[in-house]
């Protein structure tokens, strides 16, 4: 990388041109998909397992936290309705 030339990082080259917004999932803590958030020109939303956890199985855990599928549709069409695609 030569002084004072900027590059354009990876996650907004691979998302760039995109459409709709991006929902970000992880079994771990929000916090960790949203520090690429910066770098991403769509619409954000992420979820994660934020909060003290829960003994069972990783399903009712999803469940428990929202980041099963059924949540993620949800929170996808969420997304879409809030820019009146749906």
């Amino acid at each position: 990388l030569l002084r004072g030339e900027q590059q354009v990082p990876y996650v907004t080259q691979a998302l760039s041109g995109a459409p709709g917004p991006v929902l970000a999932v992880s079994d771990w803590m929000r916090q960790v998909p949203d520090q690429i958030s910066q770098w991403v020109e769509q619409d954000w939303s992420s979820l994660g397992t934020d909060g003290f956890g829960l003994s069972d199985t990783r399903d009712a855990a999803r469940r428990h936290f929202g980041v099963d599928a059924q949540s993620i549709v949800v929170a996808s069409l969420a997304q879409l309705a809030k820019r009146g695609e749906v």
